[in-house]
């Protein structure tokens, strides 16, 4: 396909390009069509007769392949592709690439704030001091509430991939204690116990989730689950919000049995105005933001242009469905 110009499509670029970083590069390969966002209703007709599409969260599904004949490249801008039909991608040829590893170390950073955030209540001294509360002490210093060093404390990391040996690494710098469920467990982690799921929530004052979601991983945190778990744990899910039952963490929050939920991901996203996390005590919420520093976004950016100029050489890389007639 050198030399060959294409017609291509991007139908959601604004998370990823709000301002700051561009989708120039892509006009080396053809003409280029930019949306900031793309209604469900829409994604079909804005994709038109494109042989390249790039994609983060509209979805492409069997009808929108069978509405736009021409396409030939899916180019997800994430490591997640269930935003796309896999089966019949590869039923009608389209091949499918995403960006593996770009976030690893901004998620493990995200996830680590938040923890801070909870244990020294970085936030509310801050809200206080400003306003004015410092200035009224009649001591060089006050308390909001009962801070709380990490250093001691047992955290139990589900999933044991990049971002949490990640998180692994900077928890055992901070002198935590670390346990781990995982369904392989990997060499090389000698300062590492791998333990059973029932175990990990036993045993466990801090949970951080970086698993995949998955049918036996959708609500692994449940009532169940809570009950195992010990009083005044805290738990943080950077990882997808549907692997929390929500409702049995706010109940688990409004009585105590959970000290603190942190998480960058909700189960629907933007979250409606009635989900139950948004007024249950003790929550610490970021609008799936982890991902997302600037350089962390240029590497993605550049593994996205990139994974278009492979294909476009006909040496196609980071592909997740190939050709399979």
């Amino acid at each position: 396909m050198n030399g060959v110009k294409a017609k291509i499509v991007v139908l959601d670029g604004y998370t990823l390009c709000p301002g700051d970083l561009n989708f120039d590069e892509l006009k080396e390969f053809g003409d280029v069509t930019l949306y900031e966002r793309t209604p469900a209703a829409l994604v079909a007709e804005r994709i038109g007769d494109a042989r390249i599409v790039l994609t983060n969260k509209a979805l492409i599904t069997r009808e929108v392949m069978d509405a736009c004949p021409e396409m030939r490249y899916i180019g997800v801008l994430a490591t997640g592709y269930n935003v796309v039909d896999m089966d019949a991608a590869s039923q009608r040829g389209i091949v499918v690439t995403n960006v593996p590893a770009y976030s690893t170390q901004a998620v493990a950073q995200h996830a680590l704030a938040l923890l801070l955030c909870a244990m020294s209540r970085v936030g509310e001294y801050d809200a206080q001091v400003k306003a004015g509360r410092w200035q009224n002490s009649p001591d060089f210093c006050f308390f909001a509430g009962a801070m709380e060093e990490i250093a001691g404390k047992t955290i139990g990391i589900i999933g044991f991939g990049s971002i949490g040996q990640a998180m692994a690494r900077v928890c055992l710098g901070l002198g935590m204690r670390v346990i781990v469920h995982t369904r392989t467990k990997r060499e090389g982690w000698p300062e590492v116990e791998f333990v059973s799921r029932e175990e990990l929530f036993a045993r466990s004052d801090v949970i951080s989730l970086h698993c995949p979601l998955t049918e036996q991983t959708r609500a692994i945190i449940g009532r169940e689950a809570i009950a195992c778990m010990r009083p005044g744990v805290r738990v943080i899910n950077t990882a997808r919000g549907p692997l929390v039952d929500e409702q049995a963490m706010a109940d688990a929050l409004r009585e105590g049995r959970v000290a603190c939920f942190m998480a960058d991901v909700l189960s629907t996203e933007p979250p409606k105005a009635d989900n139950p996390l948004l007024s249950a005590p003790n929550t610490i919420l970021t609008p799936h933001v982890a991902w997302a520093p600037l350089q962390t976004r240029r590497r993605l950016l550049a593994t996205a242009v990139g994974n278009v100029r492979a294909y476009m050489s006909g040496c196609p890389r980071n592909v997740v469905s190939r050709l399979s007639r």
